[in-house]
């Protein structure tokens, strides 16, 4: 019996030692992938010959102003950066400088000074993530190189990303902070505390709707104002996950493939929807980091790489992408999707992707402008209509742009824009939304301005080849005029004009054309189907990047770029104004003159904005109140209560009717259409009313988390 339980205690213990000497061979591994990735980017010997040089006595570098800790300087941030740089030339082999010890020196001068000074920030940002991050890359590529006081002296300034930190909120900057603690756990090696961040940071990938985080549409809310943010934190949250999921694939501390694929799909149906053919950032989408100078703007494939690496899922997809960002082949995407918890739609095909941004009674319209940025936001999200070919349209015209003409948005043209302080607003209007069947899709906005005297009810209806733009019940009781801009992009080539008799390229100037059919510029055209009157800037326009961001790194120096900007004036003090006109994004200036227009505005009113395209059989109706439409064909559709349809037709055969609720409220929606329907689902009701010729039908409209999402019967 004895012996039986001395053999039990020790395989007790032999169990403990193996399982403790698996978890080190784990972490050992882990930190080893995360060493070999710091050192990936690529040395610049030059660089690093001029910080070891230019390093001051008493551990600075000139040209730092280590003075300003405020919110818009801290380039303390650049001291921080110094020492990784330093730190990865000594221990990359291909380096001039590796091993040299005037940089292992210089390193220990700099971390020194810092040391001793402990930097603050107002930002919290740097104090709990730039700083730490930087700190604890120094320690894992210097490992025990580093004297032992300066190791132990900078863990406090570490410590500072831990996760009760204020910048640790869930579904917030948690994967980010939670992941350079478990950099530094590694680095102390405190295997069991990483074990408990590694399980934080898994349980972070997770729907969050109505709250921070990833909502039920795959896009992403950073606050709780509801502003989308899912190229911006929402795409440091992914990035932060899949660094992860890469550094402990394949040990005790993998996450679960569940986890992951749940990322692939924010991935894909999420950020990848929201950018240009799945590479460039969509401009609509942009918050205050639209007046950040912008270096290289293709996406790097190191995010769907890892992902790739992580799972087999979706796998052809996410090979796409990572082809398309390095260049070696077209994309093959062609959706039109609507984010309901975000309210905004994104639209792609083959040549061009173009985006809707809206706010309702649900969000606000913009980020505020924190750090001094984004300071001329206040109707970048006023039914917004960024058009990319190229993704470098409106590239870095930040500086000069007229930030009362952004495309797609109907604004008061005041003399200077109010203050700061006065950019975020609630939406006033909870009727915000679209209907989409996943490949087509028209939104509506009936909005109304939070910032002027102003209302419009502004759609949109997106087919293959073009898409149409319409405005009705413009109201304004002010004294300044109105303007529904068309576009304001970089200038590239010339324009063309034409009048309806002849076509005729315009000097650069100011214009302003009457009755005009059309004009084109950089392969796009706008076409009038009403004689209007447009006016027309190509030339160059001036300004400085510290007009628009108030950051110490600002340039106040003057910026100069040729404009291209398309404008209706409606006037002032209007009541019922209307606008409408189609954009064809691929077109030539010949192709222009012999278009065969298959689009037909069926109603443009305060009531009803309908739009039939009779090659593709698409018919897409706002209704802003009860109503009917009697399409081309001959088929006529009501609808009892303000919706949103669209029903695809074979002559007058009813192939397909898509509905949506703009104003999310729950229940069913009851329209009818002419003739005999068909409709077999769960969601329908269908009733045929012989000696009317009708059909009613009743569709349950999606709840909850899924309210505002669009519902297909075929």
């Amino acid at each position: 019996m004895k012996n039986k339980l001395i053999c039990s205690v020790l395989s007790a213990w032999l169990l403990i030692i193996c399982m403790d000497a698996a978890s080190q061979s784990d972490t050992e591994m882990i930190k080893q992938r995360i060493y070999h990735e710091l050192l990936k980017p690529a040395v610049n010997d030059s660089i690093v010959e001029k910080l070891v040089t230019t390093l001051q006595n008493d551990g600075t570098w000139p040209g730092i102003n280590y003075e300003d800790v405020s919110r818009t300087g801290f380039e303390h941030r650049i001291h921080s950066g110094n020492l990784v740089i330093l730190a990865r030339a000594y221990k990359n082999e291909k380096s001039v400088h590796y091993k040299s010890p005037k940089v292992k020196k210089a390193v220990e001068s700099a971390l020194s000074h810092w040391l001793t000074k402990d930097y603050f920030c107002d930002n919290w940002w740097h104090n709990q993530i730039g700083t730490p991050d930087n700190f604890v890359s120094l320690m894992l590529i210097m490992g025990d190189e580093l004297p032992k006081d300066l190791v132990d002296k900078a863990q406090p300034v570490i410590g500072r990303a831990h996760l009760e930190a204020s910048g640790a909120r869930p579904s917030g900057d948690r994967i980010k902070i939670g992941g350079i603690l478990a950099k530094n756990l590694l680095f102390i090696d405190d295997t069991h505390r990483f074990g408990e961040v590694m399980k934080i940071i898994e349980g972070e990938i997770k729907f969050s709707t109505g709250q921070r985080g990833m909502q039920h549409d795959y896009s992403f809310h950073h606050r709780e104002d509801r502003v989308n943010n899912t190229l911006s934190y929402g795409s440091g949250y992914a990035e932060a996950f899949a660094e992860w999921a890469a550094y402990v694939a394949g040990t005790r501390y993998a996450f679960s493939t569940d986890k992951i694929n749940h990322l692939i799909d924010y991935f894909l149906d999420g950020m990848c929807k929201q950018m240009v053919y799945g590479k460039t950032s969509d401009p609509g989408i942009k918050n205050r980091d639209i007046t950040r100078p912008e270096g290289g703007y293709v996406s790097g494939t190191t995010l769907p790489e890892r992902l790739m690496m992580s799972s087999g899922y979706r796998k052809p997809e996410l090979q796409e992408i990572i082809k398309v960002r390095k260049g070696e082949g077209p994309h093959s995407l062609s959706f039109g999707k609507f984010f309901w918890q975000t309210e905004h739609y994104s639209h792609q095909r083959k040549n061009y992707y173009t985006s809707v941004r809206m706010y309702s009674t649900r969000n606000r319209n913009m980020e505020e402008p924190y750090n001094s940025e984004g300071l001329q936001n206040h109707h970048r999200a006023d039914g917004t209509n960024y058009l990319s070919k190229s993704g470098s349209e409106y590239r870095n015209m930040a500086p000069v742009y007229d930030w009362q003409k952004i495309p797609g948005t109907t604004v008061m043209q005041k003399k200077e824009m109010p203050a700061e302080t006065e950019i975020q607003k609630e939406g006033l209007t909870e009727f915000v939304g679209a209907v989409t069947n996943e490949m087509y899709g028209a939104v509506a906005f009936d909005f109304k301005s939070p910032h002027d005297p102003l209302s419009a009810r502004k759609a949109w209806f997106f087919f293959d080849n073009e898409y149409v733009c319409l405005g009705s019940g413009i109201t304004s009781q002010g004294a300044l005029p109105v303007a529904t801009t068309l576009n304001q992009c970089l200038l590239r080539g010339a324009v063309t004009v034409n009048d309806g008799h002849k076509s005729r390229i315009v000097a650069r100037g100011e214009h302003q054309f009457q009755n005009h059919s059309w004009i084109h510029h950089d392969g796009v055209g706008y076409l009038f189907p009403e004689p209007v009157e447009v006016n027309l800037l190509n030339k160059p326009q001036s300004g400085t990047w510290y007009h628009v961001n108030r950051q110490s790194s600002s340039s106040k120096e003057e910026v100069t770029e040729d404009v291209f900007k398309l404008w209706i004036d409606h006037g002032a003090r209007l009541q019922n104004a209307s606008y409408a006109y189609i954009v064809v994004p691929e077109i030539t200036v010949e192709e222009m003159g012999r278009l065969k227009n298959a689009v037909k505005i069926v109603q443009n009113n305060p009531q009803v904005q309908a739009v039939s395209h009779t090659d593709l059989g698409i018919n897409q109706m706002i209704f802003y109140q009860a109503g009917e439409v009697e399409l081309p064909g001959g088929i006529t559709i009501s609808c009892d209560s303000p919706g949103a349809l669209m029903v695809r037709t074979n002559g007058k055969e009813v192939k397909e009717i898509t509905v949506a609720d703009p104003s999310r409220k729950p229940g069913r929606m009851h329209i009818s259409a002419s003739g005999k329907v068909s409709l077999t689902s769960k969601q329908v009701m269908c009733v045929f009313n012989k000696k009317e010729n009708k059909t009613y039908i009743s569709i349950e409209l999606p709840k909850g988390v899924y309210a505002g999402k669009s519902v297909t019967i075929d």
